[in-house]
């Protein structure tokens, strides 16, 4: 699954470390810094089961360890930097705050590699990998569109940043694909983790007639809103089954083992490189499934056949097909037969037709 994620990675890469011999070298200490506490689903949790996965796989050549809940900025940085002093070869700082703390960071630190993970900034010793989060946000979007019943879906939002814009446009897109009626209603947060305020913008949007609701936040709480009053949400970053049997349609899961064991390998056999990976469905850093109760099997069907189209390519989210493609203020953004570049998605700044809501929170 991952031959075509290392060979992105060489063809990408442009700074070497020199190969030594590692027959009796000493266990690769590897470090991990996560933006909230390790809970029990969410964002964290699928970095926390990389960096398990990567103990399975390397066993007593690795040796890992991890620091929770550090807010982005000053903090992060002191956090990264201690780690660096306590002999920590590799550092993962899997959150886009956590990027201007790793760089400066590692410019004392040049004989330690980092991986900034939602970053774009590299330097010899950091590199950066994200993924196509906006591949799954399409294929849950249309579950949603053909489970909601009043045409209306909620959208917990943290930050209007441009990984967040992709999703809820490739939602809204999904949605609309098999729901032409379907709309999306915003509302953000500003916030990557506040579990009451995503309870609270979760029950808002469906008293206001939502009977579907995705978000981009980092807790259950919208899950367990949905599952407390009958209705249907969209699980993110992991399966969340436990939290919401009835009304989870469909979770958008990140698969960060294979990624985190390739690079910790590299590292132990001297040939890890920096460079820029941005891997999907494709590469298998992106997977849509774990349907729920409510979910018919011509739906199921339907969804993972789209999966697969995605992954040959047959099926780009940002491709005009029918027609052109364009803003909630009207605007063509794609036109018929186009579809937008990798750095046009990565610059995403406007909301689709269908999407309520504004690019600045208000």
């Amino acid at each position: 699954m991952y031959k075509n994620l290392a060979a992105a990675l060489v063809a990408a890469c442009a700074f070497s470390f020199p190969t030594a011999s590692h027959a009796a070298d000493p266990p690769l200490k590897a470090a991990f810094v996560y933006v909230t506490p390790v809970t029990d689903a969410g964002w964290v949790r699928q970095h926390e089961e990389g960096r398990q996965a990567v103990e399975a796989a390397l066993g007593a050549r690795v040796r890992t360890s991890f620091v929770e809940n550090v807010a982005e900025g000053a903090d992060a940085e002191r956090v990264i930097r201690d780690l660096a002093q306590q002999g920590n070869r590799l550092i993962f700082t899997p959150s886009f705050g956590y990027m201007e703390p790793t760089l400066k960071v590692a410019r004392d630190f040049p004989d330690v590699m980092f991986e900034s993970i939602t970053g774009y900034k590299t330097a010899p010793n950091v590199a950066t990998a994200n993924a196509r989060y906006y591949e799954g946000r399409y294929l849950a979007g249309i579950a949603a569109g053909r489970m909601t019943r009043t045409h209306l879906a909620g959208y917990v939002a943290g930050f209007p940043i441009p990984e967040v814009l992709q999703g809820i446009n490739a939602f809204a897109l999904g949605m609309r694909s098999v729901n032409p009626q379907a709309q999306v209603r915003v509302v953000w947060l500003n916030e990557w983790f506040d579990p009451p305020r995503e309870r609270d913008a979760a029950m808002t949007l469906f008293n206001q007639n939502a009977d579907v609701v995705a978000f981009h936040t980092g807790s259950t709480a919208v899950m367990s809103a949905a599952q407390e009053l009958g209705k249907l949400a969209i699980a993110y970053h992991s399966d969340m089954r436990r939290i919401a049997p009835d009304a989870q349609i469909v979770a958008v899961t990140h698969q960060w083992g294979g990624y985190y064991t390739q690079r910790a390998r590299a590292v132990l056999d001297g040939t890890w490189k920096s460079g820029k990976l941005w891997g999907g469905v494709k590469e298998g850093m992106i997977r849509v499934g774990d349907f729920g109760t409510q979910v018919p099997q011509a739906v199921r069907q339907e969804v993972l056949a789209r999966q697969q189209d995605i992954a040959s390519g047959r099926l780009q989210p940002f491709r005009a097909v029918a027609g052109d493609v364009r803003d909630n203020q009207g605007h063509v953004v794609i036109a018929k037969g186009a579809q937008l570049s990798d750095e046009q998605i990565l610059r995403m700044n406007w909301l689709a037709e269908g999407v309520q809501g504004h690019v600045s929170a208000r």
